[in-house]
């Protein structure tokens, strides 16, 4: 039997795309290893969001040549490069961009056949294609990614995705009800919502109506037609969001969906309005709390982390600190936090560089340590609490403790009951555990379990959970 071994570098969606290609070529007869050496086929799934990212490509490369393998370079850096890295980087047979994985299949077969290099690097923006979880009882994991769709229209100044991953295009809302329904009876318990924006969300087969604002969507639309059509789906995630498109529909959504997570990933980017402005981000920092209010009014205990860039050209050091303000005004439970880069193909190009990179540094350093103290803190107020855990599996391989993640996203370590007990026979993936959280670390949790349920597919009484407050609206840019 033929073997593959995939890489894989970068987001969600990278991770979303390289399971399906692994379907694609189990379905075509390989068998997928772990590691490189040995395998018939190596496929880099690449990501060029941060800089560097062709040069790590090629040391990646250069690394695999001495192997016997056909080495195939997919995501975004092929998008980004195309056929400039087959005359760049040596011993690559194949270029693959996002929108034509697959085709996988066939460029090996041609290869196989002694096909020279080939370059598949097209957008399908005339009739969008969509690699969807073919959904094998028994191969389901107990969280499963859908794509709603790809392509980005915010155009960011920082920001090489509109590049990479061509305009924003949407699958149909009843594909997408379709595959959660068939995740979620293969034994899927959490599904995630992917999109570079994903609530800009509209559904190709229904019209928005006549002078819709701009920043309105179908999103939560989208989201209320899954907890109907798949009753039994625990959890309902979605990343990454964009702040303008956080509309009172979307807050309803979070005040009545029960299965909706109660933790949401808001990217902020920065707390200066100047600076904002010069990454086109199209909210000021006073837009950006109000929907971040908003959020935590319409749901109870709802949390959020955000992303942040240090060192935009021409970002001062009180500049920073209205991030660093911004961060504690919130009181993120997390962050990614990266130094800016020059990335090719975008207006911040136009800008100079002139944050010094040891400045880059300090302020990086400066987030992370506020980001973790917040964190801590979070983590502390949970003790003597209880949670409600989806179960992930053990904490890891051969362990004796479990671990899951809660509604709010806490990773939570619980020790197996006795052999014997009635609840250490439920314990498994994608069960559900009511845990007492006995300590905080970290990162982390660690709790007693109390009780343990398995969900089944069968419809609970309720969806949607009752509220009492109004909603607050949060103001539009």
């Amino acid at each position: 039997m033929k073997t593959a071994c995939l890489v894989t570098f970068g987001c969600q969606m990278n991770v979303h795309d390289s399971q399906r290609m692994e379907e694609l070529l189990r379905a075509d007869g390989f068998e997928l290893v772990a590691e490189p050496e040995g395998a018939d086929v190596i496929i880099l799934n690449t990501c060029s969001v941060r800089e560097k990212a062709e040069q790590k490509l090629r040391s990646e490369v250069g690394r695999l040549k001495r192997l016997d393998a056909l080495v195939v370079v997919t995501g975004c850096v092929a998008q980004q490069e195309g056929e400039k890295l087959l005359s760049r980087v040596s011993h690559i047979d194949a270029v693959i961009g996002p929108d034509n994985l697959h085709e996988l299949p066939g460029v090996l077969r041609e290869l196989e056949g002694g096909a020279p290099p080939l370059v598949r690097a097209q957008f399908d923006t005339e009739a969008p294609r969509f690699l969807v979880n073919e959904a094998a009882p028994g191969a389901v994991a107990t969280s499963a990614y859908v794509t709603t769709m790809k392509g980005c229209n915010e155009r960011c100044s920082f920001c090489i995705v509109p590049y990479t991953r061509g305009p924003e295009r949407y699958r149909s809302a009843e594909d997408i009800v379709a595959e959660v329904e068939r995740l979620v009876s293969a034994g899927a318990r959490e599904v995630v919502l992917l999109g570079q924006t994903v609530n800009s969300y509209r559904d190709p087969a229904v019209p928005m109506p006549e002078g819709a604002d701009p920043d309105d969507s179908q999103f939560a639309s989208l989201l209320r037609r899954i907890v109907e059509r798949a009753p039994s789906l625990v959890r309902l995630r979605y990343t990454s969001p964009h702040p303008r498109h956080v509309t009172s529909d979307l807050l309803r959504a979070h005040a009545e969906l029960a299965p909706l997570a109660e933790h949401v990933h808001l990217p902020v980017q920065s707390g200066n309005d100047r600076v904002l402005k010069r990454m086109i981000r199209r909210y000021t920092r006073a837009e950006f709390v109000a929907r971040a209010d908003a959020l935590r009014k319409a749901r109870s205990g709802l949390v959020l982390s955000t992303d942040v860039i240090v060192g935009f050209p021409g970002e001062t050091a009180a500049e920073f600190d209205d991030t660093l303000s911004l961060v504690r005004e919130v009181g993120f439970c997390g962050l990614f936090g990266f130094k800016y880069s020059p990335r090719p193909y975008t207006p911040a190009l136009k800008l100079r560089d002139d944050v010094p990179e040891e400045e880059k540094q300090r302020r990086l350093q400066a987030l992370f340590e506020l980001s973790e103290e917040q964190l801590r803190a979070h983590l502390a107020t949970l003790v003597g609490s209880r949670a409600t855990v989806l179960v992930e599996g053990p904490s890891k391989p051969g362990a004796k403790t479990w671990a899951g993640r809660t509604q709010r996203n806490e990773i939570v370590h619980f020790e197996a009951p006795a052999p014997e007990s009635e609840v250490s026979s439920a314990i498994g993936a994608g069960a559900v555990a009511v845990v007492e959280i006995i300590r905080a670390n970290k990162h982390s949790l660690e709790g007693r379990v109390e009780s343990v349920r398995v969900p089944r597919a069968e419809r609970p009484r309720s969806a949607y959970r009752r509220i009492a407050l109004p909603l607050v609206e949060a103001p539009k840019s």
